[in-house]
């Protein structure tokens, strides 16, 4: 929880600092757009704190009214975490959109407990209806990323609300530019493991991205399944080269979407995409 309430307040400072220089550019809209979501973003940061307090471990006095021979209970298994907490996980690892597949086999290398992607089909749908319910209520939303054309939801892709806009939306480079940094938020991952304690499907997922980016998988005989399967340096140094070759390109667009985005979307909008009669007038446009 405590990662969430600092996730917010990083938040809010960015937002801060956009409404700042906004002014400075006497761009009344976006700063009314900017102020809107840092009051959503005071409000989701209010109701986590809350819920932190109302959460706390009892105190130790009243540890003494209890019963003193009662005996502990058997240990329980660990209560399973529902699958939009799960979700939340691996999306706070890798830091880009990411699609359901991905999701799962990042939180079965990562994490404990299952998470097929069946589980996240209507995942979007259940937060977008309680955002419009209640909106702000929880300390974060998963919803779709926005297509940085037409800004409406990109199909199959997940992010996190409290992402800056400029994260939440994808254009024409962003699938390799996740990619890339994907892998680099992956290989940050195993650091915590040594190489006889990684997981065989952190492996298997560190195989995957270092076949898929040239140079960073060594012309090495195959190796055994208990051996780490890439080169870490050598992943790291192929997924910042060519990211340095994207990078800029794809956040120019999607820093220019982002700024449409503000000033033609809503509040919900902002999250969950544009209406298809929206997308349709935008498309005519062009």
């Amino acid at each position: 929880m405590q990662e969430h309430l600092d996730a917010l307040e990083e938040r809010m400072q960015q937002l801060q600092q956009a409404m700042r220089s906004a002014q400075l550019a006497r761009d009344s809209e976006q700063v009314k757009q900017l102020r809107a979501e840092l009051r959503r973003t005071q409000r989701a940061w209010d109701a986590l704190f809350e819920q932190a307090e109302d959460t706390e471990e009892t105190p130790a006095d009243d540890e003494a009214h209890r019963a003193p021979a009662q005996k502990k209970p058997a240990q329980q298994p660990p209560v399973e975490l529902p699958a939009r907490e799960q979700v939340h996980q691996v999306l706070t690892l890798l830091a880009v959109p990411a699609a359901p597949k991905l999701i799962s086999t990042v939180h079965e290398a990562f994490f404990t407990g299952a998470l097929a992607p069946s589980r996240l089909t209507s995942l979007r749908r259940d937060e977008e209806r309680s955002y419009r319910s209640a909106p702000g209520a929880r300390p974060y939303y998963l919803c779709p990323a926005l297509t940085s054309d037409l800004l409406s939801p990109a199909r199959g892709l997940l992010t996190v609300s409290t992402w800056p806009l400029e994260q939440r939306i994808v254009g024409p480079l962003s699938a390799r530019v996740h990619f890339l940094t994907g892998a680099l938020n992956i290989a940050d991952a195993t650091d915590r493991f040594s190489g006889d304690t990684l997981p065989l499907p952190a492996r298997h997922l560190l195989l995957h991205y270092a076949r898929n980016i040239p140079g960073a998988h060594p012309s090495a005989p195959h190796t055994t399944g208990t051996d780490l399967p890439v080169d870490l340096t050598m992943l790291r140094r192929a997924a910042q080269d060519e990211l340095a070759l994207h990078a800029a390109s794809d956040s120019t667009t999607r820093a220019q979407a982002a700024t449409r985005a503000r000033r033609q979307l809503d509040a919900v909008g902002l999250l969950f995409g544009g209406s298809f009669e929206s997308a349709r007038r935008l498309r005519s446009v062009t």
